[in-house]
């Protein structure tokens, strides 16, 4: 017997759909509570397929909404329906799945994948033939219900159809979606090619098969009139870019022409896949060959594609030039990331200053606000991406076009040339240095167009020739750019003071030191910002401070500095809550001040550190809480705690000695015990920055837990996470400079695992420097324990330092070598060349190396004899030979 409703039921749950709909909160929280009490009831869901596939008399979203409720039901707990519920459900989706309603078949689509997803594919075993069979339907609605319900079921479980868990049902279904790309409804093709479009990625045995089929009846759809058929075929394109360019390279040349057309299409959806299809292709080897022909087309499709659309300047409010008093609405405000420290070493030729933290951030796009995905963003990025292909080649193309647009009277188009002039910066800047004199002082007047769109993506293209900029006299282009950004800063319209604010951290990093002269005015524009500025503008102000900090360094230790910045800076401390994530950048910011300080941060430093420490000890204790009872607590957010330790950090390097008496006073060995053992990579990770820095400033109060310590800085040797072995091998040198001959128990803990590192192929350069360095003040202070195992690093520790320039680390680290080498000369003599070559990378060693290093050339020279030395010496580069002579006469 059939289940049917029983009347009052029926009507209960009608009331409540109806109730569902009402926009009052009081009705909806009523609805909620309803609702838990009907799910008590078995067969409530009965009703609700019942209202959503049989009562034909219920209008179409009441019926919808039956659906989705089921749906969610099924999600939260499919597993505890009685199997006749469950059964009858099946039962009337497939009954009902070419219901004439395209809402209500959409909704019992959605309805079957969910089943299916919650593992009910292995259960539900008549599911895709009975689906596939459906296919065969002559009613129009009964085949287009089944292709969705597939369609679906394809995109959620993709993996599983491709496995041998079902029997490999692929093997029939693929080829059964590749005879409907030939069906005369649009729809029904466009899903046919959207279920094939899910196994390309997947490289799908069962397609692979098929796959000359599959584009062949691709190209066959090439004209196809319906948009929505085009950017199907658009996309199963691109993925087989990515996949199988093997089978596309044949007939490259008539599928650029196709995607050129596809890029210019009317519908901009159908653009945008098509777009996607240069970005992927630039990635590939073939790319350079197989454009360069059609570069005179692409280029302004590309170009054409960079303007704002219609859409694009309402959504931007583009009418509005005044905002800056309209408070922000928080779902605008992006969650931001913190960048963990990481321990880095000075380059040849780099300005980083020693035990820098680097921060590798992307250029901020231009206008990330719209963070929909869009043609003008794809076009932009792809001319990006292949103007580093391509480089000076794409620039006949471009050239004559930005002339026209640059100058454009109607600012969209001007608007749209700017942007060109930033996406092409990094590829094409050898060959626009010739061009640049003439063309930054008009993008800096472009700084004061009167539409706000323009002064933005001014900001953002002169931030892209920063480099540029900065390497020209200062009066030139500097001056008069730091002038007019500064202005831009204090804009009326917020779009555009997050892109002056952006572009002028930009600059800052590049220019460095170049700034000193104009800090003054620097600071009066950047504090009067403070007072000015919005929520969401004022995290990024944080950012152009943290980043003068870094810039100038000590350079900002003078006191009319310090009074205008500090305490606009303290406000904001003390008017933020502890869990307010505003700290996140404010404590960032704070750690660069208080390191370019050093000692001007003091009168500041002890309510920041007790702070910090309060943060920290809250976030572990409410760790500890979570883990106990998971039930009655949240899982803290450990961002506080990370950022904690990094400020830590940043005082503990700028205060030096004098973090003394904070420590004493503070629990933080014992809180930092802890966060070393984290679960979390980000917090060891900031632990180990901090337990180094400690190291540095107030070893005495360090040295009573390095027993302790130890054995956890050698668990984290493990590669696999790369910053936290960073970090942590970096701790273990600075330990050993601190403890001298007292490391010798701790030898065995670190030792194997760091020569093992150092041999690893395509470890990251920065953890391979901070390797050889620990490796080489291992070796300094317990030289008779670590020499016996040169032979087995020499040579890759003899490489990683070469680029290194002359600083203390380095110092430590080739003492220890040398005094290795006299322990166990013979374990250098098989790579003796690699070793001659380091030593030739310093430029001025202190006189006792020198001699060290003297003895050690000329040992060796006397131990072979002159004839050996001079085959020996032959194959040395002729520039090593030369310095070798010059500075050691060997």
């Amino acid at each position: 017997m059939e289940w049917q409703p029983d009347q009052q039921g029926l009507q209960q749950v009608l009331q409540l759909l109806k109730d569902s709909q009402s926009p009052d909160t009081a009705t909806q929280r009523a609805v909620q509570e309803k609702l838990e009490q009907l799910n008590q009831f078995p067969d409530f869901n009965n009703y609700l397929i019942f209202v959503l596939t049989s009562l034909k008399s219920e209008d179409e979203p009441t019926r919808s909404l039956s659906g989705l409720i089921l749906k969610n039901n099924v999600k939260a707990h499919y597993q505890n329906f009685p199997p006749n519920v469950g059964d009858f459900i099946k039962r009337e989706c497939l009954n009902n799945i070419g219901d004439p309603s395209p809402l209500i078949r959409a909704t019992i689509g959605i309805l079957i994948t969910t089943i299916a997803s919650k593992g009910e594919l292995q259960t539900w075993p008549e599911l895709l033939p009975q689906l596939c069979n459906l296919l065969n339907s002559d009613d129009y609605n009964t085949c287009e219900g089944s292709f969705g319900a597939l369609q679906k079921i394809c995109e959620d479980s993709s993996e599983l159809l491709d496995s041998d868990a079902l029997n490999r049902p692929l093997n029939i279904m693929i080829p059964k979606f590749l005879q409907f790309f030939k069906h005369c409804s649009p729809k029904i093709r466009s899903h046919a090619i959207a279920c094939v479009n899910q196994f390309i990625i997947g490289r799908a045995q069962a397609l692979m098969d098929n796959i000359d089929t599959f584009i062949e009846s691709l190209f066959a759809l090439a004209g196809d009139e319906d948009s929505e058929v085009r950017k199907n075929v658009c996309r199963a394109l691109v993925m087989l870019l990515e996949v199988r360019i093997d089978r596309l390279i044949p007939h490259m040349h008539s599928i650029i022409q196709y995607m050129l057309q596809r890029t210019q299409d009317p519908d901009e959806n159908v653009a945008l896949e098509a777009c996607e299809f240069w970005l992927t292709l630039a990635e590939q080897p073939v790319c350079k060959e197989a454009l360069s022909g059609h570069l005179v087309q692409l280029i302004p499709t590309l170009v054409n594609g960079m303007k704002y659309s219609e859409i694009d300047i309402i959504l931007l409010k583009g009418d509005v030039e005044e905002d800056e008093a309209v408070p922000d609405s928080e779902q605008d405000i992006k969650p931001r990331f913190h960048k963990s420290r990481t321990v880095t070493l000075q380059h040849e030729g780099g300005e980083d200053e020693v035990g820098d933290v680097c921060i590798d951030d992307d250029d901020d796009d231009d206008d990330d606000t719209l963070s929909d995905w869009n043609l003008r963003k794809c076009s932009a990025a792809a001319l990006d991406v292949l103007a580093n292909v391509f480089r000076e080649e794409l620039l006949p193309h471009l050239l004559p076009l930005l002339k026209g647009l640059l100058f454009h009277p109607d600012w969209v188009i001007k608007e749209s040339g700017i942007l060109v002039l930033g996406a092409i910066a990094e590829g094409c800047m050898q060959g626009m240095m010739p061009y640049l004199p003439e063309l930054i002082p008009h993008l800096i007047q472009c700084l004061s167009d009167k539409k706000a769109l323009v002064r933005s993506i001014a900001c953002w293209t002169l931030s892209r020739y920063a480099h540029w900029v900065v390497s020209q006299p200062p009066d030139a282009h500097l001056k008069p750019l730091m002038t007019e950004l500064l202005k831009r800063i204090l804009d009326g319209n917020k779009r555009v003071q997050e892109a002056a604010c952006s572009a002028f951290a930009t600059l800052e990093e590049e220019a460095c030191t170049e700034l000193v002269p104009y800090l003054s005015f620097i600071l009066d524009t950047l504090v009067f910002a403070f007072g000015k500025y919005q929520h969401k503008n004022l995290l990024i102000l944080y950012d152009a401070i943290g980043t003068l900090a870094d810039s100038v360094g000590h350079h900002l230790n003078q006191p009319e500095y310090i009074e205008k910045l500090m305490p606009p800076l303290i406000a904001k401390w003390n008017e933020l809550k502890d869990e307010d994530k505003d700290l996140f950048p404010l404590l960032e910011c704070l750690s660069s001040v208080a390191t370019a300080l050093q000692s001007g941060f003091l009168p500041y430093c002890e309510p920041v550190y007790q702070r910090c420490v309060t943060l920290v000890q809250k976030t572990l204790a409410q760790a500890m809480m979570y883990s106990q009872q998971p039930d009655q607590y949240e899982a803290p957010d450990k961002d506080f705690m990370i950022v904690a330790l990094d400020l830590l950090s940043g005082l503990a390097e700028g205060l030096g000695g004098h973090v003394d008496t904070l420590v004493s006073r503070s629990n933080i060995m014992t809180l930092l015990f802890q966060c070393m053992q984290d679960t979390m990579p980000e917090v060891r990770q900031s632990s180990f920055a901090l337990l180094g820095d400690l190291t540095k400033a107030c070893f005495p109060h360090v040295k009573p837990c390095i027993a302790e310590f130890m054995p956890i800085l050698g668990t984290n040797l493990n590669p696999e996470f790369i910053s936290v072995c960073n970090n942590a091998t970096w701790a273990i040198g600075e330990i050993c400079m601190q403890m001298g001959v007292e490391m010798q128990p701790y030898i065995n803990m670190v030792l194997t695992q760091l020569v093992e590192i150092i041999n690893r192929p395509n470890t990251p350069k920065t953890l391979l420097e901070n390797t050889a360095i620990s490796i080489g003040r291992l070796g300094y202070v317990c030289p008779q324990d670590v020499a016996p195992m040169l032979p087995q690093f020499i040579r890759p520790w003899c490489t990683s330092l070469r680029n290194i320039r002359d600083n203390e680390e380095k110092d430590s680290a080739f003492r220890g070598i040398c005094m290795m080498i006299g322990v166990n000369p013979g374990g250098v003599v098989q790579d003796f060349i690699f070793f001659c070559d380091a030593v030739a990378s310093w430029v001025n060693p202190k006189d006792d190396l020198r001699d060290m290093f003297y003895k050690i050339l000329h040992g060796f020279k006397e131990q072979v004899g002159e004839e050996n030395w001079q085959q020996f010496s032959e194959q040395f580069p002729p520039l090593l030979k030369e310095r070798l002579a010059a500075c050691y006469g060997v």
